[in-house]
C-alpha cells in the first residue's frame, strides 16, 4: 500500500511537471493565457524581500578585529563577481549541471529522481535544482512531502522570473548551509581554513562544496572521510563538464586538506558591550527614535518605541556592518588587569573610562572586576553618589565664570546652615575664611555649599547641563547637589566625559567610543556628528587646572599623582559612610575616572584611608605614560 502511494505521488508529480511544461513552452501561442496564468502565479506565489543575514565585525582603532557579531547563523555575504569561478562550478557539475538551461525545474532530474523513489519504496532523491533548494532555503520547510514539492516547484519558476542566473546563484551561495552554523562559502572558507572564499585552491573548494548536500554526514569536523570521498566525486563532475584540466584534477585530488578550525573573536567584553549600547544610541539619535522617546506622551508608547528600536539595532548589525572604534587595546587591557589585580580578591567592585581629550574618543572602559561580554556595566549602567567629585562642575568652575575671582580669593568655609540643611566638614572640622585654593583642594565641604548658595542653584547647574548627565533631573537643584547630594547620580563614563572640558579649554565635545559604522561595501551609515560648545572660558579654565594640579600635589589627592613629564590633575570624592570613592583626573593627554564602591552600598572607610582609589588611578594611568 505504501508502495502504491508513493508510485502514485510521483507519478501525480511527472503529471504536474509535463502539463507545466508544455504551458511555459506554448507561452508564445498562448500570450494571453499564460499571462493569466503569471497573474495567478504572483498573487499565489509571492517572493518576499530576500535579506540574508551577515556576520558584523568591531574593530579596534588599529582597523584589527576585536569582536564577531553573530548569533545562530555564521554568514558573511559575497556578491556575484567576489565568488570564485570555481564555487560557481563545483556547484553547477554537482547539484544542477543543467541549471543555464532550465526555467527553475529540471524534468530529466526528477524522472531520474521519480526511478529511484519507486525501486526503495521512499522518497531517496528529489531531483531538486539549485533553484529549487534555494527556495526550500529562502521559502519552504525542508519537510519531504509532496506538498511541499509541488510548492517549490511554484516557487522555483516565480524565482526564475523575478532573478537573473548570477542572483539566483549569489543568493543560493550565500544561503546553503554548510554544517556547524556556517552559512555561505565566506563564512565557510573563514570557519574551516581561515581563509577568504577567494584565497581557497580548487581542492579546498570541492572540499567545502561537498558539505552542503547532506551537512549532518558531510560535517568537516566529524565526517572528513565522507566529505573527501564527495570531494573527489565532485572534481570528477567538474573535469567531466569541462571545467577543469586533467592536470587541474590531478593536482586538486593529490593536494592534502588541512583544517584550520575558527575560533569566534570575542576580545575586550568591557568594551565591545559598551560599543554595542552606544550603537544603539547612535541608531537612536540618526534615526529619530530618541526625538520620539522624549516627546512620547506614556510608558506603553515608550516600550513600543524603545522595542523598535532594538529590533532596528538588531537588523543592522545583521546586515554585515563594521564599527570602527576608538579602543586602544594595550590601554584597555591594561586598565583591566589593574582593577582585577587590586579589587577582584574582594566584594568591592570599579569601574574606569579612559579618554583620549584631544580627539574626544573613549579608548577604554571597564564594567567590574572579572567582567563578562552582557554583565550589568558599572562602567555606563551603575549611577552612584559622585560626592567631592561634583565640584569642579557645579561649584567652583561656575563660580569662577560668574565672579572672576583668584584661585587666592578669599571664601568663607566657616558653618552654614540653610533651612534644615547644615552640611558637615569630614571629621567636624570647623574652618574660617580661606583661599579659595584651599577650599577646593582639601574639599571643604561648608565653603562648597556656601558658593553654590551664593552663585544661586540655577544658574550652577545651567552649566552642568551642558553635559551629557542622564539622570540628572529638575529636583536634583538644590544646596545638598554641592556635595554630591543626587537623587540618581552619575556614572563614571558621564563623570570623566564632563571632566575633559578642563583640558580641552572649556570646550566640551562629547566623547564616543564609535568612529563609524559602515556597511558591506564600505560606505557610511552612520557616524556622530561633531558637536562642541564653549561651557567656560579659558581664564577659568586654567584657574580650574592650578586648583585641580594642587589637589594632586598638596590636597586629598596626593596619591594618585606620579612621575611623569606634563600635567597631572584632578578631584577626589566620597560620599556619605564612605560608599563610593572617586578620583576623576588629567593628564596632558588622558583623562580617566575611577570609581570603587559595592553593588550593594556599605562602608569603604578602609579602603578609603589606605587610598584605594587614587592608587588605583596612578597605577592605571602610569601604565601608559
Amino acid at each position: 500500500m505504501a508502495i502504491m502511494r508513493i508510485f502514485i505521488g510521483n507519478l501525480f508529480i511527472l503529471i504536474f511537471i509535463s502539463v507545466f511544461s508544455l504551458l511555459f513552452m506554448e507561452m508564445t501561442k498562448e500570450l494571453s493565457s499564460v499571462q493569466s496564468f503569471h497573474h495567478v502565479l504572483e498573487e499565489s506565489v509571492a517572493l518576499e524581500d530576500v535579506r540574508l543575514s551577515s556576520n558584523s565585525l568591531i574593530l579596534d582603532r588599529h582597523g584589527n578585529a576585536i569582536s564577531d557579531v553573530f548569533t545562530s547563523e555564521n554568514r558573511i555575504s559575497l556578491p556575484f563577481e567576489k565568488i570564485p569561478t570555481s564555487v560557481v562550478n563545483a556547484f553547477v557539475a554537482a547539484e544542477d549541471q543543467s541549471f543555464y538551461e532550465h526555467p527553475g525545474f529540471d524534468l530529466s532530474g526528477i524522472a531520474r529522481a521519480f526511478m529511484v523513489n519507486v525501486q526503495s519504496g521512499s522518497i531517496e532523491q528529489g531531483g531538486s535544482t539549485i533553484t529549487q533548494q534555494l527556495a526550500r532555503n529562502l521559502y519552504l520547510s525542508h519537510s519531504q512531502n509532496y506538498e511541499r514539492k509541488l510548492s517549490e516547484l511554484l516557487y522555483s519558476y516565480q524565482i526564475e522570473r523575478d532573478f537573473s542566473k548570477e542572483e539566483i546563484m549569489e543568493l543560493y551561495i550565500n544561503s546553503v548551509y554548510f554544517s556547524n552554523g556556517v552559512y555561505g562559502i565566506e563564512a565557510a572558507a573563514n570557519y574551516y581554513f581561515g581563509l577568504s572564499a577567494q584565497d581557497l585552491s580548487l581542492a579546498q573548494i570541492a572540499f567545502l562544496c561537498a558539505v552542503p548536500n547532506n551537512p549532518s554526514h558531510y560535517n568537516p569536523l566529524t565526517g572528513k572521510e565522507a566529505v573527501h570521498e564527495r570531494k573527489a566525486w565532485i572534481l570528477q563532475k567538474m573535469y567531466e563538464q569541462g571545467f577543469l584540466e586533467n592536470d587541474e584534477l590531478e593536482t586538486a585530488l593529490e593536494e592534502e586538506i588541512v583544517l584550520h578550525t575558527f575560533v569566534k573573536k570575542d576580545q575586550y567584553p568591557d568594551y565591545v558591550t559598551y560599543v554595542l549600547y552606544e550603537l544603539e544610541q547612535l541608531i537612536s539619535h540618526e534615526e529619530g527614535y530618541a526625538q520620539r522617546l522624549r516627546t512620547s506622551g506614556n510608558n506603553e508608547e515608550r516600550a513600543d518605541i524603545t522595542a523598535s528600536l532594538k529590533a532596528r539595532v538588531q537588523e543592522v548589525l545583521a546586515s554585515g556592518i563594521t564599527i570602527e572604534t576608538a579602543l586602544v587595546p594595550e590601554i584597555q587591557a591594561h586598565t583591566v588587569s589593574t582593577v582585577n589585580d587590586h579589587l577582584s580578591h574582594t566584594d568591592t567592585q570599579g569601574a574606569v573610562s579612559v579618554i583620549d581629550h584631544h580627539s574626544s574618543e573613549i579608548v577604554a572602559i571597564t564594567g567590574g572586576t572579572s567582567y563578562n561580554k552582557f554583565d550589568f556595566h558599572r562602567g555606563f549602567q551603575a549611577f552612584r553618589q559622585p560626592g567631592s567629585a561634583i565640584k569642579p562642575l557645579l561649584v567652583f568652575a561656575p563660580f569662577l565664570e560668574e565672579t572672576n575671582a583668584g584661585i587666592n580669593s578669599i571664601i568663607d568655609a566657616s558653618p552654614i546652615k540653610r533651612g534644615s540643611y547644615e552640611p558637615q566638614n569630614f571629621g567636624g572640622a570647623v574652618y574660617g575664611k580661606v583661599p579659595l585654593e584651599a577650599a577646593f583642594k582639601h574639599s571643604y565641604n561648608t565653603a562648597a555649599v556656601r558658593i553654590l548658595d551664593m552663585v544661586g542653584v540655577e544658574e550652577s547647574f545651567s552649566y552642568l547641563n551642558n553635559f551629557d548627565f542622564s539622570r540628572v533631573t529638575s529636583e536634583d537643584q538644590r544646596l545638598p547637589a554641592a556635595l554630591g547630594g543626587f537623587s540618581m547620580g552619575m556614572s563614571v563614563n558621564e563623570m570623566t566625559q564632563a571632566y575633559t572640558v578642563f583640558a580641552a579649554k572649556g570646550i566640551y565635545t562629547p566623547p564616543k567610543a564609535i568612529q563609524t559604522v559602515k556597511n558591506a561595501e564600505g560606505d557610511i551609515l552612520f557616524k556622530w556628528a561633531e558637536t562642541s560648545k564653549e561651557v567656560w572660558n579659558e581664564e577659568t579654565i586654567n584657574k580650574m587646572n592650578k586648583m585641580l594640579e594642587k589637589v594632586t600635589s598638596e590636597g586629598t589627592g596626593r596619591a594618585a599623582r606620579f612621575n611623569t613629564q606634563g600635567y597631572i590633575g584632578g578631584k577626589t570624592g566620597t560620599t556619605n559612610d564612605f560608599q563610593d570613592l572617586w578620583f576623576i583626573g588629567s593628564s596632558s593627554q588622558y583623562t580617566a575616572g575611577v570609581w570603587i564602591g559595592k553593588d550593594e552600598p556599605a562602608s569603604l572607610y578602609r579602603e578609603s584611608e589606605n587610598n584605594l582609589h587614587t592608587n588605583l588611578w596612578r597605577e592605571i594611568m602610569k601604565g601608559f605614560h
